[in-house]
């Protein structure tokens, strides 16, 4: 008896392992098959919140050229620009009024998702609610003066006016200003209303501005590699949560606070960084999608070729997961309401 149990369990134990696992992987296959199925000649759109030209703009269409190869089903991947309130019309747009299924996402500004937690009223959305794709780097933002404007260093801001272009009151280009000029005594004048940053650059070129603040490091090479070493810009303070390898002796942000109350609230405007170039999509998409996007997304930024493409265009490549995004976000949305408050009264 003791033997034909053995060898029964013996013939079993093999069946029964195969039958889990089948029916372990089956669900997984079927989801894969699903999501390969939509995705299989369809166009996906990747809408990028601000005018051609700029950062946010060039990474996107970077990022379209290789994605599909990653996602099952290899859709084609195409770019539109959707400018408007410093990305938050787009935030809006997807939020409310995008298709819920996938096929589309878009990559806005790097505070647009914290609006809601700074009071902005034209926010129609909250941050955790949406897809979280990821990000392509982590951030940091500079102030930088034109070589003309007499403003040299940071604390020439403080002792003399300096006029810098923005795009809108929900950007990081005024927003970060008017940052500085609340908390630490700067007199930046602003001059907001550009389409995007890359017009703010032009602008700066013509005369009609002398400075920028929250321009993106990686922007900057990316778009003028030869103005810091001909000396066209002066790069006047980092805003970030830790300094750039390339700039070891320029300020940063939060070491220039006062108290530790000025320091909390910079930690929460400039906590943004991290999540320096952010890809978003509905809420709600599928969770089988949602997944084949976030890891074609990291995939990509992996990816030899796209690496390259990144290379020629001195593009900065730091990948943040999209559930890194996305707890980043509801750690920010959990922020004291005191602090949320002065913050906000900062930006204002």
């Amino acid at each position: 008896m003791t033997g034909r149990l053995a060898r029964a369990v013996a013939t079993l134990t093999p069946l029964l392992a195969s039958a889990i696992l089948a029916a372990c992987l089956a669900p997984c296959l079927a989801r894969a098959d699903g999501v390969a199925n939509f995705y299989k000649g369809r166009t996906v759109v990747v809408y990028v919140g601000y005018s051609t030209g700029g950062g946010y703009d060039i990474y996107a269409r970077t990022l379209a050229r290789h994605m599909g190869r990653f996602i099952p089903g290899n859709p084609t991947l195409v770019v539109e620009n959707m400018p408007g309130a410093g990305s938050l019309r787009l935030a809006n747009w997807l939020a409310n009024a995008a298709p819920r299924d996938g096929s589309a996402f878009g990559t806005i500004g790097r505070g647009t998702a914290f609006d809601p937690v700074l009071g902005e009223p034209g926010a129609q959305f909250k941050g955790p609610d949406l897809s979280w794709i990821g990000s392509m780097n982590r951030e940091v933002s500079i102030c930088a003066s034109w070589h003309d404007s007499g403003v040299t260093t940071f604390a020439d801001l403080k002792t003399k006016g300096l006029l810098v272009g923005g795009v809108s009151v929900n950007d990081d280009t005024v927003q970060f200003a008017k940052v500085l000029n609340a908390v630490l005594g700067t007199k930046l004048k602003i001059v907001a209303g550009y389409p995007g940053g890359n017009d703010i650059v032009l602008a700066m070129e013509r005369g009609e501005v002398k400075g920028r603040c929250g321009w993106s490091w990686s922007s900057l090479v990316t778009a003028r590699p030869t103005w810091v070493k001909e000396k066209k810009v002066n790069i006047l303070v980092q805003l970030a949560l830790s300094k750039h390898p390339d700039l070891p002796d320029v300020p940063l942000i939060t070491d220039l606070a006062n108290n530790a109350s000025q320091r909390q609230m910079l930690r929460l405007i400039f906590a943004r960084q991290v999540m320096g170039r952010p890809f978003v999509a509905a809420p709600g998409i599928p969770a089988e999608r949602l997944a084949a996007l976030r890891q074609a997304f990291m995939q990509t930024l992996a990816d030899k070729d796209f690496l390259a493409d990144a290379a020629k265009q001195r593009l900065e490549i730091a990948g943040v997961s999209g559930e890194e995004v996305e707890k980043l976000v509801t750690e920010l949305y959990a922020t004291p309401a005191e602090v949320a408050k002065q913050a906000a009264a900062a930006l204002k």
